[in-house]
C-alpha cells in the first residue's frame, strides 16, 4: 500500500506542473498512435516470454494469462518466427512454465533462452510461400503514394478486402485467406500508411482509422477498376473501424455488400485508456484522452456519427470477444442491439483482442462462411 500511496502522490505532483502534465499526455498517445511493432499486438501481455525448452513437438514458456490461452498462435522473436497450438495437459505444465505444443517454427532459430512475444499473426512472409497460394504484388494508388498488396485471384465477382489492425501487418489476414480462397474469391490484402512500405502518414502518428480508411477507399477503387463489381470489407481492430468509415463515408459505398468487423474499436477513448494504461499513471488517462484528440486531430463528433450503425443498409458480420481488453465488448453488443436485422453479432470467449480466429478456428470460420456465401 506504501508503494501504491508514493505513485499516486508522485502522479499529483506531477500533474501539478504544465509541463510534467505535457509529457504524460505525449508519452500517453505515443502508445495510442503510434504503438511499436516490437510491442506485439495490443491486448496481450507486452512483456517477452521466455522459451525455457524446446522439444520436437513441444514448447515450454513463461507461464501467464496470455500463454494459458486455447488455441493457435504466432511466437513473434527478433529473429524468428513460430506457431503454437493448444496447451498441454500430460504435466508437463507447472506453476511458473506452460508447456504448448509446437506446431511449426516458420523462421529462424528458436532456443531455450529466446525472448518471444505472442501474436496473432501465424505466418510469415507472403501467401505463396507461408500458404502455397499464388499471389501477385500490386501498388495501390493512394493519396499518399503507392500502397502493397497482395492480391489472390479467384473467380468470384465480388473482391474481398482485407485490413490489418494495432500492432500487426498485412501478415494477420492471412489466417482467414486459406478460407476465402475456398470460396473463389479474390482477395486483396492491403498495405496502408504506416506499414513497411507504404507512406507514412505527413504527422507521423496514426490516427485510430480517422485518415487511414481513405487507404481503404483507394483499394476498393483499385479492385473496381481490375473487375470487381462488389467488394466486402474485412477489418480487424482499427482495420475494422477503417472498413466500416468507408463503408459510410467512401464516394464508393454502392459498391460495398458485406463488412466483416472483427474487434472493432468502437469507443475511442476506451481503447486510448487500454493502450496507455501501464505507461503513465491512471489519473493521467483524462490527459491521454485529450492529448490524443488534439495530436491526431480528432473529431469526436465525426468518431461517433461513424460508428452509428443507422447510417449502413449493408449486412455486418461483428465478431468480438468477451475477455478483449483494448476494445470493449460492450461497444459491439449496443451496435448489434441497434441494428438487429442487419447485424450478425458473434461473440467469442476466451480470446484475446483481435484473436478470435486463434482461439476458435472452425467456429470463427464457419461463422464467415455463412455470412459470405450469399455475398461472394
Amino acid at each position: 500500500m506504501r508503494l501504491r500511496t508514493k505513485a499516486a502522490v508522485a502522479a499529483t505532483t506531477m500533474l501539478g506542473t504544465g509541463a510534467a502534465a505535457l509529457a504524460v499526455g505525449r508519452v500517453g498517445s505515443g502508445a495510442a498512435l503510434r504503438p511499436r511493432r516490437a510491442d506485439g499486438p495490443p491486448g496481450f501481455d507486452n512483456t517477452p516470454l521466455t522459451v525455457h525448452d524446446v522439444g520436437v513437438d513441444r514448447i515450454t514458456l513463461t507461464r501467464t494469462l496470455d500463454t494459458l490461452l486455447p488455441g493457435t498462435y504466432g511466437l513473434l522473436g527478433a529473429d524468428c518466427h513460430a506457431v503454437v497450438g493448444e496447451p498441454l495437459r500430460d504435466g508437463a505444465t507447472t506453476a511458473d512454465t506452460v508447456a504448448r505444443r509446437l506446431v511449426r517454427i516458420t523462421r529462424g532459430d528458436l532456443r531455450p533462452g529466446a525472448r518471444v512475444r505472442m501474436t496473432p499473426q501465424i505466418h510469415s512472409g507472403d501467401p505463396g510461400r507461408a500458404l502455397a497460394i499464388p499471389y501477385a504484388d500490386g501498388a495501390i494508388p493512394g493519396e499518399l503514394g503507392p500502397l502493397p498488396a497482395w492480391f489472390v485471384h479467384g473467380d468470384r465477382d465480388t473482391w474481398v478486402i482485407t485490413v490489418h489492425g494495432l500492432g500487426t501487418t498485412r501478415e494477420h489476414p492471412m489466417n482467414v485467406l486459406p478460407l476465402l480462397h475456398r470460396l473463389q474469391a479474390p482477395v486483396l490484402d492491403l498495405a496502408y500508411r504506416g506499414d513497411e512500405g507504404a507512406p507514412r502518414s505527413p504527422d507521423g502518428v496514426g490516427h485510430l482509422g480517422a485518415t487511414e480508411w481513405r487507404d481503404v477507399d483507394a483499394a476498393v477503387r483499385y479492385a473496381l477498376r481490375y473487375g470487381a463489381e462488389r467488394v466486402v470489407l474485412h477489418g480487424w481492430s482499427t482495420g475494422a473501424t477503417m472498413a466500416l468509415h468507408t463503408a459510410v463515408h467512401s464516394p464508393l459505398r454502392r459498391h460495398v455488400c458485406g463488412v466483416v468487423l472483427d474487434s472493432p474499436v468502437l469507443d475511442w477513448r476506451a481503447t486510448v485508456r487500454a493502450l496507455a494504461a501501464g505507461r503513465v499513471p491512471s489519473v493521467a488517462l483524462p490527459l491521454v484522452e485529450r492529448a490524443v484528440e488534439g495530436r491526431a486531430g480528432l473529431d469526436h463528433a465525426h468518431l461517433t456519427e461513424v460508428v452509428d450503425p443507422r447510417g449502413l443498409d449493408i449486412p455486418v458480420l461483428l465478431l468480438h470477444s468477451k475477455d478483449d481488453r483494448v476494445s470493449p465488448y460492450g461497444a459491439s453488443r449496443r451496435f448489434a442491439e441497434r441494428r438487429q436485422e442487419l447485424v450478425t453479432l458473434y461473440t467469442g470467449h476466451h480470446a484475446a483482442h483481435a484473436a478470435l480466429w486463434n482461439a476458435d478456428r472452425p467456429r470463427y470460420e464457419e461463422a464467415l462462411r455463412r455470412f459470405l456465401t450469399p455475398l461472394v
